[in-house]
This record gives C-alpha cells, sequence and structure tokens, in this order.
C-alpha cells in the first residue's frame, strides 16, 4: 500500500480486483497484503516473499496472481528485479495480471515494452520523490527546524505552528499531527542546562576526562536524558554536538530510497548556524574539540592501531560506540581522520564487519580520482589544439563556447549478474556536455566513456546498463577521441 494516493488504498485495490475476477470468472481463494509497506525493496514484505515461496516450493494451490497494477508488484530501483519475480511465478505455471493496465499481460511485444516502462516509471517516481523530500528537508534545516531525532540532554523539542507560534513541548516519542506544525530545539530546564554547561567547564578548564565526568555525573545520581547512568561515550556526544552551540545540523546519516544505512562525511553535513539558543558559547566547544583532537596528535598510526587490536580482543567486535566508551582510546572521530575511514582503521587490525560497507570505499575512491580524471581531460584537449578553463561551478569551459561536467559512474551488479550504472547529473550545473566516465567491474579503471549533449539528453538520471539501444549507446566510445576531435581548431585559409 502506498500512501501517496488515495487510489492506492487497499480497499480500492481490493474491490479492482474483485472486479477483475469477476468479469473474468475467477474465485479468490488467498489475498497477499503489504499494508504501509515500501515497495522499493523486497526486505520488510513478507508477503510478497510468502507468495514467491508458496509459488516457488510447488505447494501453490491458485493458477493466478491478480495484482492491481504494474506499481504494485514493486517500485524496484531495479526494473529486472521486478520482471525477475514475475518470471519466476510465470515459470512455474502461474500468470500475473494487472487489473487496471490497459493491456493483456500474455507477454507478446505491447505487453513486455508497457511493462518495462512502468516499471522503469516507477522506480523514477520513488527516485524524483527521494530528490523532491531531501531538498525539502534542506531547507527546514536552513530555516533552524528540527527533522527527527531525540532533542538530547539539556533540550526539549518545541511544537510550533505554521505562524511561529508555540503549542508545547514534545515529550519523547511525541510527534507532530499536522503537517503545517513544525518543531524546533530549545533550552530545557535550567538545572540539565546548568549540567550541560558544568560538563564543558570540567573538560575544558579542569580537564577532567569523559570518564571521570561521567563518574561524578552518576555519584550525584544524575541520569541521562534516557533515563540511564552517564557513561564516556555519553559525556563524549554531549562535547561534540554542535546542537549545544546552537547550530542546527543534519545529513549526518543517510538511508535514502530504502538502501544501506550510509554514515555521511562531515563535509557533506549541511549546518545551519544560530538555529536556537546556544547552551555553551562557541569558544567553549571549540576548546572542547580542540582537547579531544590533540588526545590522538601525539600517538603514531602504530599506537592507535595497537590500541584499537586490544580493544578489538576484550570485545571481539568494534563499532564507533565502542570505540567512544573506551577510556584508553581516542574518539571514532580520531581514527576516521587518521586512517581515512573506521573501515580501513578496522582492515588494519585484522576485523571485518559483516556488513558490506566496500561500496563506501569505492565512493571515496571515485571522488580521489576525479580532479586526477579532469586534468588528464585538460590535458588531452589542449594536447589537441583546444582551450580550457576551470569554471567556479566545477565545470570545464571549452574553447570559450561549451560547458563540459565530468561524471564518474560506479559499476553496481545485480543478483542476476548483469552490470548497471546508475548516472545522477548535477541539475544545478547544466552543462552542454556531460562527460560520464563508466567505471569497469571492480570500479578500478574508465570502462568507456559517453559524450551526452544537453539538447539530447537533458538532465536528471540516466540508468546505462551493457547494452542500451542505440538511443543511448550513439554516445559511447571507447575513449575520450571523439572530445579532443570536438576541441581541435583548424585555420582557415583566406576567402577572396
Amino acid at each position: 500500500m502506498s500512501t501517496d494516493h488515495q487510489r492506492y488504498s487497499t480497499e480500492n485495490q481490493t474491490e479492482a480486483i474483485k472486479d477483475y475476477a469477476a468479469r473474468r470468472g475467477m474465485e479468490i481463494v488467498r489475498t497477499y497484503a503489504d499494508e504501509g509497506k515500501s515497495g522499493l525493496r523486497i526486505e520488510g514484505r513478507d508477503a510478497l516473499k510468502a507468495l514467491i515461496e508458496t509459488v516457488t516450493s510447488g505447494q501453490a494451490d491458485f493458477e493466478a496472481i491478480l495484482v492491481y497494477d504494474v506499481s504494485r508488484w514493486g517500485r524496484f530501483l531495479d526494473a529486472d528485479e521486478s520482471a525477475y519475480y514475475e518470471y519466476v511465478c510465470r515459470r512455474s505455471g502461474i500468470d500475473v495480471h494487472y487489473c487496471v493496465e490497459p493491456f493483456e499481460n500474455d507477454g507478446g511485444p505491447v505487453a513486455t515494452i508497457v511493462k518495462s516502462v512502468k516499471r522503469a516509471m516507477a522506480g523514477e517516481y520513488s527516485r524524483e520523490l527521494s530528490n523532491k523530500v531531501f531538498a525539502g528537508q534542506c531547507r527546514l534545516i536552513e530555516k533552524g527546524f528540527r527533522q527527527g531525532g531525540p532533542a538530547g540532554f539539556g533540550l526539549r523539542r518545541l511544537l510550533i505552528d505554521q505562524n511561529g507560534v508555540p503549542k508545547g513541548v514534545l515529550a519523547r516519542g511525541e510527534h507532530k499531527s499536522l503537517q503545517t506544525d513544525r518543531v524546533i530545539l530549545v533550552p530545557g530546564p535550567e538545572d540539565e542546562v546548568a549540567i550541560v554547561r558544568g560538563i564543558y567547564r570540567d573538560f575544558v578548564e579542569k580537564d577532567r576526562t569523559e570518564a571521570q565526568i561521567a563518574e561524578g555525573l552518576n555519584a550525584q545520581g544524575i541520569l541521562t536524558d534516557l533515563g540511564r547512568a552517564w557513561t564516556r561515550g555519553t559525556v563524549h556526544q554531549v562535547l561534540i554536538n554542535e546542537k549545544y552551540i546552537g547550530t542546527n545540523v543534519w545529513n549526518r546519516v543517510s538511508f535514502k530510497l530504502k538502501k544501506t544505512r550510509v554514515r555521511n562525511d562531515p563535509a557533506t553535513w549541511l549546518r545551519a548556524p544560530n538555529s536556537f539558543p546556544a547552551l555553551v558559547s562557541p569558544d567553549q566547544f571549540e576548546a572542547a574539540t580542540r582537547a579531544i583532537a590533540a588526545r590522538s596528535m601525539g600517538l603514531s598510526d602504530g599506537a592507535m592501531l595497537d590500541a584499537l587490536g586490544r580493544l578489538l580482543s576484550r570485545h571481539g567486535v568494534l563499532s564507533g560506540l565502542i570505540i567512544n566508551e573506551a577510556e584508553d582510546l581516542p574518539s571514532s572521530s580520531a581514527y576516521v581522520n587518521r586512517f581515512g575511514s573506521l573501515l580501513r582503521a578496522y582492515s588494519l587490525v585484522g576485523y571485518h564487519p559483516r556488513r558490506d560497507y566496500r561500496y563506501i570505499e569505492i565512493n571515496r575512491r571515485l571522488r580521489d580520482m576525479h580532479p586526477e580524471i579532469i586534468g588528464e581531460v585538460m590535458d588531452g584537449i589542449r594536447k589537441a589544439g583546444g582551450r580550457v578553463a576551470t569554471t567556479g561551478s566545477g565545470c570545464l569551459c571549452l574553447n570559450g563556447e561549451l560547458s563540459l561536467s565530468l561524471v564518474i559512474a560506479r559499476c553496481t551488479q545485480t543478483p542476476a549478474g548483469s552490470l548497471r550504472w546508475r548516472i545522477r547529473f548535477d541539475t544545478g550545473l547544466v552543462p552542454d556536455i556531460s562527460v560520464v566516465i563508466r567505471m569497469d567491474l571492480r570500479n578500478r579503471r574508465p570502462l568507456d566513456y559517453f559524450l551526452f549533449p544537453l539538447i539530447d539528453i537533458g538532465m536528471g538520471q540516466i540508468r546505462l546498463g551493457e547494452d542500451n539501444g542505440l538511443a543511448l549507446d550513439a554516445f559511447r566510445s571507447e575513449t575520450l577521441a571523439p572530445l579532443f576531435t570536438l576541441a581541435a581548431r583548424q585555420r582557415l585559409g583566406e576567402v577572396a
């Protein structure tokens, strides 16, 4: 069930399916419904998984599956995944009917083409909606509104209406009920505010450690905002969180389109200073930040890794929280700054998390490659006799006439083994030509190049496979020679 359109309510879908069954003389023997679940992926859709399992096990006591329309089968970002689940059913002798679609799902060319288009449109709708929601959230953050998450010790969430008039403080677990309402952070009770300020004074002025501060708070019977005893980690979080100087920070973690949760690079965080009253001064916060960073300055790489290895031996696992709770270790952010990422630090001490975080390293490596590739392109243009310069927006200006944008496309592999590349064009640049570098399967070196003119392709997103048809592959090249040829200039003879 999708919540974006009333016509997709389960009641409306049920009525349409019943009407379809009645017209075809079918009897409905069982219903599978994933109410309130996202159609972006099969995880979490227990009813769909149960349906597929029933079909593949040969225990199905039905001959056909009736679905409201193509998008209710799923808004999978990879259209092949949606087609695969339908193929699994058809292979087991069970047809899939789309009840309100204007075509018969008979395997003919019309049905195949229309389904492919509608599957791609369903995935694209989710991508566009995600981008719009992200942009809207960014605007709200810049205006100082809170976007989810607990307030934290010493702060409270205040509900205001569209005119900024306070409506009341939200307790933990409470949420706004009107779409036009907003949530901001305000100082909590004076005793909590005093405790936060005391934590900073103890750490900055009295050189007390986080563990010592936590021990003192616990001795006084003071609990955290969650009603728990203080630990080194919870004190550390108070000392590093910018909300205590009134800065609204967002995008620390991404979970777009129901994919794996990603901890973003601090450079990509969205910050809105002076969004709400500060509990501590910026000078105190900076002093605490410098003190935390200084703890690892005198340690060699080997010493930091040895300490991390000892922590791994004690716990058997590693995480940012475990590192921050350890008294004899620098903070997790110190390991990120020293080794580039926690994953790299983990690998250096022989620890490999069960979850596959390789894509984070791949994206970081591709970002590092971008300046190098820009340099190679500029050298090639100059050797061809063209003129090239960088612009303030990050584009290249070719011969003072055309703007170029370089996009590196990461290669991914579907469960079926097919290769896919998703191209995201920067809609804020609008270059005349987008030079897309498709990486190989290992994302180590360029596989080929696409030169997409704005007038033909436009902006937004494109998903490429290994074969894309003439409409897209006409812009493909094994090398950048076509671009360099475009940059070349020929001397014209004088015409009488």
